[in-house]
């Protein structure tokens, strides 16, 4: 059984919470740290970015650690040293990676490396999902569970082949465009039906998660979980404790089960 598999068994219905966060920001020591904070904090999956410099699906936030990353010198080896620590410090986590096909494409092997470090999965954001089999192919050989990115606009056809070849869980997006924290995200119920009739993997919102209303709009609509990056990244930013900001969101995917002092 994959770690994201596990992962649902043991919540048995209570959202699963993901932290994401730009690995080497604001520098690797700093980085190693807010890694095993979040974890501490209650996510029950991890999702890491790849300082690059073109990060498209990313908003300003985001887009900004990934600068302040690559101008402290990150590089990629460095990422995959600090998954690597990672999974050796917490070996049940799902660790996820979001990242540009550029990455993948212009550093040979990146895909088995990254498995090699322990990633459990791989998202490639900019990767359409009708160009994403020959990518699909190297991370099943690899042992790399694929993710793909279902919206609102996704067609019928789009959607059934996101449902072949995703593994981990479905990445659904409450708005079109860049991440970001915002108020206005819409957690379609319509989305996460059509998801589930495709056959898709679990489906999972992510862009613009901030709030504990958020995440309970997100399960409500039937989403089986929801991953938070902007608003993490931002209290990275300011140097603020991102400890508080997890463990609200982790308290609202608990509360339809009425465990959430828990």
């Amino acid at each position: 059984m994959s770690r994201y598999a596990a992962m649902f068994e043991r919540l048995d219905g209570e959202g699963a919470f993901g932290a994401f966060l730009m690995l080497g920001d604001p520098d690797l020591a700093t980085s190693a740290r807010l890694l095993d904070a979040a974890v501490e904090a209650g996510a029950d999956m991890i999702e890491v970015g790849i300082p690059f410099s073109d990060p498209v699906a990313d908003g300003p936030v985001i887009q900004a650690a990934a600068q302040r990353a690559l101008a402290a010198g990150v590089r990629i080896g460095d990422c995959l040293d600090l998954i690597a620590a990672l999974r050796k410090r917490h070996t049940e986590v799902p660790i996820g990676i979001l990242t540009y096909a550029n990455i993948a494409v212009a550093r040979a092997g990146f895909i088995r490396d990254a498995a090699e470090a322990g990633a459990d999965s791989l998202l490639i954001a900019d990767l359409p999902a009708i160009e994403a089999q020959p990518f699909v192919n190297e991370m099943e050989q690899a042992g790399v569970e694929p993710v793909l990115i279902a919206a609102a606009n996704t067609s019928d056809t789009t959607l059934d082949r996101i449902a072949t070849l995703s593994k981990a869980y479905t990445y659904c997006v409450s708005r079109t465009g860049i991440t970001g924290t915002h108020a206005d995200g819409q957690f379609d119920p319509a989305l996460v039906e059509r998801v589930i009739s495709a056959g898709a993997p679990s489906p999972v919102f992510g862009f613009g998660i901030s709030t504990p209303d958020h995440v309970r709009s997100a399960l409500a609509a039937g989403a089986k979980g929801v991953i938070c990056g902007s608003a993490i990244v931002e209290k990275v930013a300011l140097g603020e404790d991102i400890t508080p900001l997890i463990r609200s969101l982790k308290r609202a995917t608990r509360e339809r089960l009425g465990t959430a002092m828990n």
